[in-house]
C-alpha cells in the first residue's frame, strides 16, 4: 500500500505557494515531488545495510529552486534539449522561440513555474497547460505528468499531452542521481551499462550536427559495464566540447515500446538503477558544470562538486525539426502524446 502525504514547502518569489508530495511504500522508500517545476525533490532508497540514502540531487527550500540553475530533478518542456537559432518551421510557418542560451533554445518554462497537482490512484499526477504562443509554440498544449513509486521501489514517470494545433514536445524529468547519497561525492566511481550501440555529434554550442557516431572505440561506449570516470579525462573532441559527457544516446531496439536502457551502480552504497524507457534515446549527463549553480548549496548544505550526479534524461533526439532523418517529433492536432520511463532500484550486497 503506497502511503501519499502533502506539506507546505514554502512560497515563490511571487507568492505561490509550493507544495511538497510524499510517497512512501512498505518497504520504507519515499519519493518527494514538488508542484513547483514538478520536480523530483527526493528519492530516499535503502543502501545494502537498510539505511535510506537520498540519490537525488537537489535543494531543502523553493527558493532555491528558483534560483538554482541545474534544472534538478525538473520537469522540462515543452522542449527538452536544444533547438537551432530557437526556431523552426511546421506546416510552412516559421515559429520564433525564446532565445534562452545564446541563440538557441533550450528545455522551455515548465520547470520554473508551479503546476496543479492531485492525487490519482496512489500516484501524484501535475496537471499541465501551455496557453497558444507561450514562447513562440503553437497552439494550446494540455497534459499530465505522473508520478507513481511501486512496491518493488520503482519511480514510474508518465507523460501525457494533447494540442489544438499541430506543434513540437519532447518531454523529459532532469533528475540527477548520485547513488552514494548526499555527502558531496561525485559520480566517477559509479559503474555505468548502456544498451546504446550509437549517439548523436554535437558542436560547440551543445547542438547536434546531425550526424549519428558508433561509440565503437570511443569514450561513449558503456555496452560493457564501466566506471564512469574511465574515459571522462580522454582526450576526444566531443568530451572536451563539454567537459565530460553531455550527448544522447541512441537506445537500441524498438522505438516506443518500453525497453531496457541503462544499469548504474554504486559499489559504495550497494544501490543499483535501472532505466526503461519508451523513447528512442536519453540525454548522457554527467554533471559536468554542478559546481557553478547559482543557488548557494544543495540539500543539507551541500555544494555539489563538478560530476556530483548523472543524468540519463529519457526523450526524443534533440533539435530533431531540423533534421528530417531523426525520429519525428511533431504532435499533430488532437493526437495523444504519450511516454513512459521507469526508474527501478536494487541492492547488490556483494
Amino acid at each position: 500500500m503506497i502511503k501519499i502525504d502533502t506539506e507546505p514547502f514554502g512560497k515563490t518569489a511571487s507568492g505561490s505557494n509550493v507544495t511538497r508530495f510524499v510517497m512512501e511504500n512498505e518497504n520504507s522508500m519515499r519519493i518527494a515531488v514538488i508542484d513547483y517545476g514538478c520536480t523530483v525533490q527526493s528519492i530516499l532508497v535503502p543502501d545494502r545495510d537498510g539505511v535510506l540514502r537520498d540519490v537525488a540531487l537537489g535543494y531543502d527550500t523553493a527558493a532555491s529552486y528558483e534560483k538554482g540553475g541545474c534544472f534538478f530533478g525538473a520537469f522540462v518542456g515543452r522542449y527538452a534539449n536544444r533547438i537551432k537559432n530557437a526556431a523552426f518551421t511546421l506546416n510552412g510557418k516559421t515559429y520564433h522561440l525564446s532565445k534562452n542560451e545564446g541563440e538557441n533554445h533550450l528545455h522551455g518554462t515548465f520547470s520554473h513555474r508551479v503546476h496543479e497537482g492531485v492525487i490519482e490512484e496512489s500516484a501524484v499526477a501535475f496537471l499541465i497547460e501551455s496557453p497558444p504562443s507561450e514562447e513562440g509554440y503553437p497552439g494550446t498544449l494540455k497534459g499530465k505528468v505522473l508520478y507513481r513509486l511501486t512496491e518493488d521501489n520503482a519511480l514510474e514517470i508518465e507523460y501525457t499531452a494533447v494540442c489544438d494545433e499541430d506543434t513540437v514536445i519532447n518531454l523529459t524529468n532532469h533528475t540527477y542521481f548520485n547513488l552514494n547519497g548526499q555527502d558531496g561525492s561525485d559520480i566517477l566511481d559509479h559503474t555505468m551499462r548502456l544498451h546504446a550501440d550509437s549517439f548523436t555529434e554535437i558542436n560547440e554550442e551543445k547542438l547536434t550536427t546531425g550526424h549519428i557516431l558508433r561509440v565503437d572505440d570511443t569514450p561513449f561506449d558503456f555496452r560493457r559495464e564501466k566506471p564512469i570516470g574511465a574515459d571522462i579525462a580522454s582526450d576526444d573532441r566531443q568530451l572536451r566540447l563539454t567537459a565530460g559527457y553531455d550527448h544522447h544516446m541512441i537506445i537500441n531496439g524498438t522505438t516506443s515500446t518500453l525497453k531496457e536502457a541503462a544499469v548504474v551502480k554504486s559499489h559504495a552504497s550497494g544501490i543499483a538503477m535501472t532505466v526503461l524507457t519508451t523513447q528512442p534515446g536519453f540525454q548522457l549527463y554527467t554533471g559536468n558544470f554542478v559546481h557553478e549553480d547559482a543557488a548557494p548549496h544543495g540539500k543539507g548544505s551541500v555544494r555539489y562538486p563538478r560530476y556530483g550526479g548523472f543524468c540519463l534524461e529519457t526523450q526524443g533526439f534533440p533539435d530533431a525539426v531540423h533534421h528530417p532523418d531523426f525520429p519525428d517529433s511533431v504532435l499533430k492536432k488532437g493526437d495523444i502524446y504519450h511516454s513512459k520511463t521507469i526508474y527501478r532500484f536494487t541492492v547488490d550486497h556483494e
